[in-house]
C-alpha cells in the first residue's frame, strides 16, 4: 500500500540564533523540547541564512531561490516576488495539498497559502507578559485541527516572533536564567546600549525601567527561547494526538539570527557577523530520516525546498538555486558549499564572501556604526570575529572579492537579472523609535 503523502509542519522562527539553543551547544537548556525533536530526526550543524534581514531570509526558505532570482534583498523590498517563481505552498498545491500561514498577512512576498492568520507579536514593557508563542498557538492549533480534519495532506507554516525583540517572555521564563539585580546602580554595562541613539528609544520602551545590567537582557532572550520551545511542544503534541506524527515532516528553522551584545549591534539582526547568519535547521520525518543524526556540511536556506521536494519524492518542473540535503544526510556528499555570497540591507548595506575558513565583506555605503569599509576574519582562529585582518591581508581580500564578483557575474548571467543590493540606499539617519514605529516597520516585511 503506497504511503500517504506527508504533511509539513514548519516552524519558521524570526531572529533565532542557533548557538543559543541547547541542541546546538548553548550552556543553558533553552530548547529541551526542540532538543528532543532533534534526537528524533536530523540536525544540520552548519546551516546559514546568508542574506539578511527578514524578507531575504524567509523568501529563499519558501522558494529555494537566491537573491538574484527573487530580487528580494532588503528590509524595505520594492517589488512583489516574481510571479514566475513558485512558492512552497504553490508547489504543494499541485499535489493536492492545503496550506495555512500563521504570522504573515497576505503578502505578495509570501504568497500562495490558502489561508493566512496573524497574532499579537509586539508589545512594550507595560504590555507584559509577552506571550507571543501562546498567542500564535491560539491561532495555529485550530488551523492544525481544521487541516487535519480535511483528510488532505497539508502545509502549516508558523512564523514565531519570540526571539525577536522585544524579549518579554511571561513568568517563570522572564527570570528563569537570571537571579540578579538588573537595576544595580554599580553595574554600568547598559550604558553603551542606551548611548546608541538610533535604537535608544526603542530599547527603553521594552526594557525594565532603570535597567543597568546587560546580562538581564541576554538572559531574557534565552528565556524567550525557552518559552517558545514549550509552546512549540504543544503543537508537536497535538500532531501526535491527531495520529499524524508518523506521516508529518516537522521542520524547525529561522529567517536569520540575532546580535545580543556583539560588535555594538545591540539586540537586533544587522551586521554580517556569525550571530546574525547562523541559524538552526532540524527536520524530523519518522521512517524516512535517521534519528539523532548531526550533518556537519554547510547548507543554507535555498536548500530547504529542494530537500523537502526530494524527501517527498516530488520532481517539480521549476528550477531551484539550492540543492537537496539528502546526499549530506546519507553521507554521499560532504557539503553543499565551500563558499557563498552574503548580503545585508537592513540598517547597513554590505556584501561579501564566506568560505569555511574566511569571511570577507565590504560596505556599499557608510553606516551609522562607523564600521570599517572592509572587514576580513579568520573564522577558525577567530570565531568571535574580533580581529579584522583586512589591512594585514590585502592579497586575501583581493582574492575573496574576486570570488564574490565572479559569483555575482555568474548569477546575473544565469538569472538574467541584476544584483538587487544596488537598488537600495539606507543612509546613516535611520532610527527605530518606539514599539509602535518598530511594529509598522515589521508590518512592511
Amino acid at each position: 500500500m503506497p504511503r500517504k503523502l506527508p504533511n509539513i509542519v514548519m516552524f519558521g522562527i524570526d531572529s533565532i540564533r542557533a548557538d543559543r539553543m541547547s541542541c546546538y551547544g548553548h550552556h543553558r537548556q533553552t530548547t529541551p523540547h526542540i532538543d528532543r525533536l532533534a534526537s528524533q530526526g536530523v540536525l544540520f550543524e552548519k546551516y546559514y541564512s546568508p542574506n539578511i534581514p527578514t524578507p531575504p531570509g524567509y523568501v529563499p526558505m519558501l522558494t529555494g531561490r537566491d537573491v538574484f532570482s527573487t530580487q528580494v534583498v532588503s528590509l524595505h523590498h520594492k517589488d512583489p516576488l516574481d510571479p514566475k517563481i513558485p512558492t512552497l505552498p504553490e508547489l504543494l498545491r499541485d499535489h493536492g495539498y492545503l496550506s495555512s500561514c500563521v504570522g504573515f498577512g497576505r503578502s505578495m512576498l509570501y504568497r500562495g497559502f490558502d489561508e493566512y492568520a496573524d497574532y499579537r507579536a509586539w508589545m512594550a514593557w507595560e504590555d507584559r507578559p509577552g506571550d507571543k508563542a501562546g498567542k500564535l498557538n491560539d491561532v495555529a492549533l485550530p488551523e492544525l485541527n481544521r487541516l487535519a480534519a480535511s483528510g488532505k495532506p497539508f502545509l502549516l507554516f508558523m512564523r514565531h516572533m519570540d526571539p525577536h525583540s522585544p524579549y518579554l517572555p511571561p513568568p517563570p521564563f522572564d527570570r528563569i536564567f537570571y537571579t540578579g539585580n538588573e537595576t544595580d546602580p554599580a553595574n554600568k554595562s547598559m550604558e553603551p546600549v542606551f548611548a546608541f541613539a538610533p535604537f535608544a528609544e526603542f530599547f527603553k520602551s521594552w526594557m525594565p525601567p532603570g535597567i543597568t545590567d546587560i546580562e538581564f537582557v541576554k538572559a531574557s532572550y534565552d528565556g524567550a527561547l525557552a518559552y517558545m520551545d514549550a509552546c512549540i511542544q504543544q503543537v508537536i503534541n497535538r500532531v501526535g494526538e491527531l495520529g499524524l506524527a508518523d506521516e508529518t515532516i516537522v521542520v524547525v528553522t529561522g529567517d536569520h539570527g540575532e546580535t545580543l551584545d556583539e560588535h555594538d549591534c545591540y539586540f537586533d539582526h544587522h551586521g554580517l557577523y556569525e550571530p546574525t547568519l547562523y541559524v538552526p535547521l532540524i527536520i524530523r520525518f519518522p521512517g524516512r530520516l535517521p534519528e539523532g543524526e548531526i550533518v556537519p556540511g554547510y547548507s543554507q536556506h535555498i536548500d530547504l525546498v529542494p530537500t523537502l521536494m526530494d524527501l517527498m519524492g516530488f520532481k517539480p518542473k521549476t528550477k531551484f538555486d539550492g540543492t537537496s540535503l539528502l546526499p549530506l544526510v546519507s553521507g554521499d556528499k560532504p557539503t553543499n558549499y565551500t563558499g557563498y555570497y552574503i548580503t545585508e540591507a537592513t540598517w547597513m548595506r554590505k556584501h561579501g564572501w564566506r568560505t569555511t575558513e574566511w569571511k570577507f565583506f565590504e560596505a556599499l555605503e557608510p553606516d551609522f556604526h562607523d564600521k570599517p569599509p572592509v572587514e576580513l576574519y579568520n573564522l577558525v582562529a577567530d570565531p568571535l570575529e574580533l580581529n579584522n585582518l583586512a589591512e594585514d591581508e590585502p592579497g586575501l581580500v583581493d582574492e575573496l572579492r574576486r570570488r564574490m564578483n565572479a559569483h555575482i557575474a555568474k548569477r546575473e548571467k544565469e538569472s538574467g537579472k541584476h544584483n538587487p543590493i544596488h537598488d537600495y540606499q539606507i543612509g546613516i539617519d535611520r532610527r527605530i523609535g518606539s514599539i509602535g514605529t518598530a511594529k509598522k516597520l515589521q508590518e512592511k516585511k
